[in-house]
């Protein structure tokens, strides 16, 4: 491939190539450290991003000194490093393109192209980096000119191993276990303490009056237990709710940021601020905005732009039972739109539009369809009641675009008594969700 020549000449050959508008060919050494904001005029860049960007760009210096010296433990350091931090990232900022991801591109993927099966996608292998170098040498979000033939062949199905995702609750428990563990020792000793002093024995004629005292109290005891209280009567049962769609916990989400699924084709797995307390179930704490998230994957690869899927509000359902998808356990998904079908036809062909919530509405606000806010949602939703089977069918859009439930389509609640037959999907304040095109689309 074009990129195995000297890695500088490499990244120099490819800018060119690439952002002729941005990168002078006449240049011979482009200062690449403010070389972002040209070649993507349409990302800012704050400070700590420029020193970040500066800091990747030193750690590609540094690995282009350590391959030219053959320096095999200060290679393998930098790309444990590179490869953790491309965990829980799209690209070397989050989800921001930089020259450093492209740096980190012209030097890598010919690494990459060496490697082993197992060296990529093995135990101990780099999966993030390989993720990573797929990511920049085809998304429209770099935009790079790199033939067909000179990118590094990956096969994102060939995957050795599927490293276990870190469950939120159990690491939970470990720490309380650990902590109980630490504690025990001077719960203990605290105890032998309090034992140490034994009351002294007491007169014999002491002690017998004692004695008696006791049996009196123990027999008054029993004459008290054998009293019957009346019982009081059983409060009725609380007449139940009738069905809604608010048993359905809809919230705005925020994706901070959304990566390949590592082991499937069709999947993206995102990283989204749903509004959860700290150690709320089936979230985890995201170490680079500090914020309490979930992980999600959805079918969307291939239907909806990754570029589209970085930093935006969309609406989450949020209490549907927890799956693992190819090796990543899911805890939520994303509402889109797409095309009606006929019986037997395929529901996933597109095209599909993500449902818009306010742009500035809070991560984490409940959303309902108007006139069917009349409950609290179900904290998880038993698959065996098939809530979301029942009143998914209604979920549909209009004529203006707006994302509404028709009660028609819902037969357990067609002619409800008191409840409209249309309900459009809004936030606290009125303000409803929207996509962008389809009409009469169904919403899934």
């Amino acid at each position: 491939m074009a990129t195995a020549a000297a890695p500088e000449s490499s990244l120099l050959s490819l800018l060119y190539r690439s952002y002729p508008a941005a990168i002078s060919p006449d240049a011979t050494e482009p200062d690449y450290l403010h070389a972002s904001s040209k070649i993507f005029p349409q990302v800012n860049f704050g400070e700590t991003e420029e020193a970040d960007i500066k800091q990747w760009l030193n750690t590609v210096s540094g690995l282009k000194t350590a391959l030219a010296s053959d320096e095999k433990p200060v290679i393998a350091n930098i790309l444990a490093q590179l490869n953790t931090h491309l965990a829980s990232r799209t690209t070397l900022l989050g989800a921001k393109p930089s020259v450093a991801d492209i740096a980190v591109y012209a030097l890598v993927a010919p690494l990459v192209e060496k490697w082993s099966p197992e060296e990529r996608t093995g135990e101990k292998g780099y999966h993030h980096i390989v993720r990573h170098v797929d990511f920049v040498q085809n998304s429209r979000l770099f935009a790079l000119q790199i033939p067909e033939e000179e990118k590094v062949a990956i096969d994102v199905t060939d995957v050795k191993f599927v490293p276990k995702p870190v469950d939120p609750k159990e690491e939970k428990e470990r720490k309380k276990r650990e902590k109980a563990a630490q504690n025990g020792g001077a719960t203990a000793e605290k105890e032998l303490v309090v034992g140490k002093g034994k009351p002294e024995k007491a007169p014999k004629e002491e002690a017998k009056g004692e004695g008696d005292a006791a049996a009196a109290a123990a027999a008054g005891h029993k004459t008290q237990k054998k009293e019957k209280k009346e019982k009081k009567p059983k409060p009725a049962p609380a007449p139940a709710a009738p069905p809604s769609p608010s048993l359905i916990d809809l919230r705005v989400g925020h994706i901070l940021r959304a990566v390949n699924h590592p082991n499937a084709d069709s999947l993206y797995v995102s990283t989204i601020d749903c509004g959860d307390a700290p150690g709320s179930d089936n979230t985890s704490l995201d170490e680079e905005t500090g914020k309490t998230v979930r992980t999600v994957c959805s079918g969307l690869n291939g239907l909806v732009p990754l570029a589209e899927m970085q930093g935006r509000k969309i609406v989450a359902v949020c209490n549907l039972k927890p799956v693992t998808m190819r090796g990543i356990k899911s805890a939520a998904m994303v509402l889109a739109a797409s095309p009606r079908v006929e019986e037997g036809g395929d529901a996933h062909a597109g095209p599909v539009e993500l449902v818009n919530p306010p742009a500035d509405a809070p991560a984490g606000e409940r959303i309902n369809f108007q006139g069917w806010a009349d409950g609290e949602p179900e904290k998880t939703l038993n698959p065996k009641k098939k809530v979301w089977e029942t009143f998914q069918p209604g979920f549909t859009t209009n004529e203006n675009l707006e994302v509404i439930f028709d009660s028609n389509a819902v037969p357990t609640v067609k002619d409800l008594e008191g409840k409209p037959a249309i309900g459009k999907l809004a936030t606290a304040s009125g303000v409803i969700c929207t996509v962008k095109t389809l009409k009469d689309a169904a919403v899934r």
